[in-house]
């Protein structure tokens, strides 16, 4: 449960700081702050499975060959959509045109209008924040602006796939009439419900999405760990034979992969309908295909690429590897791939190799993306105890961030989410508090409901998967401890009984900080532009916190910040970016990659490409080495903000 004593190390921070502003300004905050004091994640360990040596045979080429898999635009079934696609800055995906989706996840029916705009909106900064309010430091005056659009990242055109095409990047698919993306009779690029979140430090996330749906447990196959009883990995078995001799057989198996939510986060959006693939492929399918493909044909690699550069064809066009195959008969264990007989999968035969490339996909990019930390920022400098790595308005705002301004009390730790494998792997997986309306209620920690939409128009880790149990912690638990430990293969922290109140609807994963000026626009709904409205939402109290009060974080109350504090706040939050994420700069560099940037035309009209799609608009962005890009080659951020 997250408290707020004295904390002991007060003099140590106060020592730290430097500064008489700091002094002044921040020592009553300081009061307030939690037990442990601010940290350098230079110092955090990544997590990683215990049993991953069962899989993976060569770890270097592994890494590598997950940041191949990660860029590489041949995943999608248009033979143009990686997962990059939707986080190619910062780890996030900084996009402005046609990034609009309607009030999909709206809880029970879905809201398929929009308000903001439409398919092909170009944003501006005008149309944010979506919940505006006449006095933006008072939740009690009146509401000007109520939009409940999403801010996500657009993905495939709606399709239905029919096969893979030998030695072709783009499957067989048909065109499906898009009653929600369309402009002017053109089908448009979908785009998902929510905003995407950083996969930089995601390493450190105990679950991963918005909703947690990608569990710790890795099953191989997708992100559902245990909670899906169906999935089999296909292991090449050796047996002994009456004659004392062996004979192997390919035998589909279960497995348990711990610590890699990541590898379950990675084999959700290739399938996904809207983000990657057309309707009806599996992950056999895209083995099928990427197998016999050369990594990143059509993209260029940069000869300095800090994990690439070994493995880079002497073009620069991609890798000099024949096939994806090549790679993983030499990253991965024989016996998840040797095996000559085929398996069955769904009705379709496929080769072992194929039938396990979801287990492939998912250690690797969770190698490639357990590279991903950014722990180089001003805040890891100075509290490693270099005094003149932050302005003391950014000091003055760290004392905010952990007294006044309650930020500390979800952001906490070196991460600054209390949604950490570190934080929460062993023991404080569900707390109990007093919730908005001031009654008890056991939630998941980490996950908090702060009123950024009212809680129908999404349930976040409220909901249920697709097996019918709840996604939460806490959900799980009051139906049953015993489902609870084996889905979890952990033991519950909080007694919950079928008569425990639990407070989850509406509740998402607190996302870390880090980088944060880079990763715009904000929250799940992606309803908020800039820092500063970020702050100005924390100082009133949420946009709907009356509305939600039942599964109400209570934190969520009006701070009464001045607009000094507003400022150092904000400016506290710019000395969480470290400028190798900014300036894409090892381990942050990458191939090159061309990115779908809405449509030819407008909201209103758009260019089609003579097979009913709205004819697509691309960015390019260029393959970067080790070092990052120049200073004006930068990248922009949402909206050319700075």
């Amino acid at each position: 449960m997250r408290q707020t004593p004295l904390r002991p190390a007060l003099g140590r921070a106060l020592k730290l700081a430097g500064s008489a502003l700091l002094l002044t300004s921040a020592l009553p905050a300081l009061a307030q702050i939690t037990p442990k004091p601010p940290e350098s994640l230079a110092g955090v360990s990544r997590p990683e499975p215990s049993n991953l040596r069962d899989f993976v045979a060569n770890r270097t080429l592994a890494t590598a060959l997950g940041k191949a898999l990660f860029w590489d635009m041949q995943m999608g079934s248009d033979g143009a959509t990686a997962c990059a696609s939707c986080h190619f800055h910062a780890g996030a995906d900084s996009r402005s045109k046609n990034q609009l989706s309607p009030g999909l996840n709206r809880s029970p029916n879905a809201d398929t209008s929009f308000q903001a705009g439409g398919p092909n909106t170009q944003l501006k900064a005008s149309d944010f924040p979506f919940h505006q309010f006449a006095n933006p430091d008072d939740r009690n005056s009146a509401m000007t602006r109520n939009v409940n659009d999403v801010v996500g990242s657009q993905g495939v055109f709606r399709e239905q796939f029919s096969a893979v095409v030998s030695g072709q990047r783009a499957e067989a698919r048909q065109l499906t009439w898009d009653a929600i993306f369309n402009v002017d009779g053109q089908v448009t690029r979908q785009v998902t419900p929510r905003n995407s979140p950083s996969v930089i430090n995601a390493v450190f996330n105990l679950r991963n999405f918005w909703d947690g749906r990608a569990q710790t447990i890795f099953n191989g196959v997708n992100p559902w760990g245990k909670r899906d009883g169906s999935a089999r990995v296909y292991k090449n078995v050796s047996t002994l034979n009456l004659l004392g001799g062996t004979s192997t057989k390919v035998t589909p198996v279960s497995v348990e992969i711990d610590n890699a939510s990541l590898a379950s986060q990675a084999s959700g959006p290739p399938l996904s309908a809207a983000e990657m693939s057309a309707a009806g492929r599996g992950f056999p399918d895209i083995g099928r295909k990427m197998l016999s493909l050369r990594p990143l044909a059509g993209q260029q690699v940069a000869s300095d690429d800090s994990l690439l550069a070994s493995y880079r064809a002497g073009s620069g066009d991609g890798l000099s590897s024949a096939n994806y195959a090549e790679l993983i008969k030499t990253a991965f264990r024989p016996e998840w791939w040797n095996g000559k007989q085929s398996v069955t999968v769904n009705g379709k035969t496929y080769s072992q190799m194929e039938a396990n490339f979801s287990l492939f996909m998912g250690l690797a990019i969770q190698l490639y993306e357990t590279t991903l930390v950014s722990d180089r920022s001003p805040f890891d400098r100075y509290v490693e105890g270099s005094s003149s790595a932050m302005t003391p308005q950014q000091a003055m705002g760290m004392g905010l961030f952990w007294g006044k301004g309650k930020c500390v009390n979800c952001h906490g730790g070196a991460e600054f989410t209390n949604a950490s494998i570190r934080r929460r792997l062993i023991t404080d997986r569900m707390s109990s508090m007093l919730m908005g309306d001031n009654n008890r209620a056991v939630y998941d920690e980490g996950f908090y409901n702060i009123s950024v939409t009212p809680t129908t128009e999404d349930l976040g880790v409220g909901a249920n998967d697709p097996f019918g149990n709840p996604l939460s912690f806490s959900g799980v638990a009051k139906q049953s401890l015993l489902k609870f430990n084996y889905l979890e293969k952990a033991l519950a922290n909080v007694l919950v009984t079928p008569l425990s109140r639990i407070a989850v609807g509406g509740a998402f994963k607190t996302p870390g900080l880090r980088n944060v000026e880079l990763t715009a626009p904000y929250f799940h709904n992606g309803g908020v532009a800039t820092l500063e409205q970020v702050v100005e939402f924390y100082n009133r109290g949420g946009n709907f916190a009356y509305a939600n009060r039942t599964n109400l974080d209570a934190d969520i109350q009006p701070l009464s910040l001045s607009a000094t504090e507003k400022a150092a706040l904000v400016a506290f939050l710019r000395a969480l970016t470290d400028e190798r994420v900014r300036t894409h700069a090892a381990p942050f560099d990458h191939p090159q990659l061309f990115i779908a940037n809405g449509h030819t035309g407008t909201s209103s009209a758009v260019t089609g490409d003579g097979s009913g799609r709205a004819a697509t608009e691309w960015l390019n962005l260029g393959a970067v080495g080790r070092g990052g890009y120049s200073a004006s080659s930068i990248p922009a951020n949402f909206l050319g903000q700075k």
